[in-house]
């Protein structure tokens, strides 16, 4: 059984990796070993999963436990011994600051970053982002890129 915890607190430490670390934290340049990447909802955890990524914890609204059997008995398959975080969904909007509509958030080991060699090793078609100023503009080139067939 996954370890399920109904927290009340928001100060609670355990909570840090979900709202209260900067993304450059999270990616850990100076222990790269200790990166951490956050996937929100249960399709992009699904994915991240599926690609084999290593779960930390798993934070959801208490209102969502029930609707998210099917991706938490993954987790715990994968993960038995990663802690399960629920809290009261007014609280997690206050935790994140933003509703979490979507049902979860799952905090992932960073995977070893790859070489270009590796990532390009057998693609056909290679979108190459350059010089890009505005972060957010990175899931819509990634969406374009996928609609166009680019494998890496």
């Amino acid at each position: 059984m996954y370890h399920l915890h109904h927290l009340e607190s928001l100060d609670d430490a355990r909570l840090d990796v979900f709202a209260r670390m900067t993304d450059v934290q999270l990616r850990s340049r100076i222990e790269p070993e200790r990166g951490v990447f956050i996937a929100e909802t249960a399709e992009v955890i699904g994915r991240a999963l599926d690609a084999g990524m290593q779960v930390q914890s798993l934070l959801t609204a208490e209102e969502h436990l029930a609707s998210l059997g099917s991706l938490i008995a993954r987790i715990e398959a994968a993960a038995p011994e990663a802690p399960l975080f629920a809290l009261p969904g007014s609280k997690l909007e206050r935790l994140t600051g933003f509703p979490l509509t979507r049902g979860a958030l799952c905090a992932f080991c960073r995977p070893r970053e790859l070489t270009v060699a590796e990532a390009v090793r057998d693609a056909r078609l290679i979108a190459v982002l350059e010089n890009i100023r505005n972060h957010t503009n990175v899931g819509a080139i990634f969406r374009s890129a996928a609609a166009i067939g680019a494998d890496a």
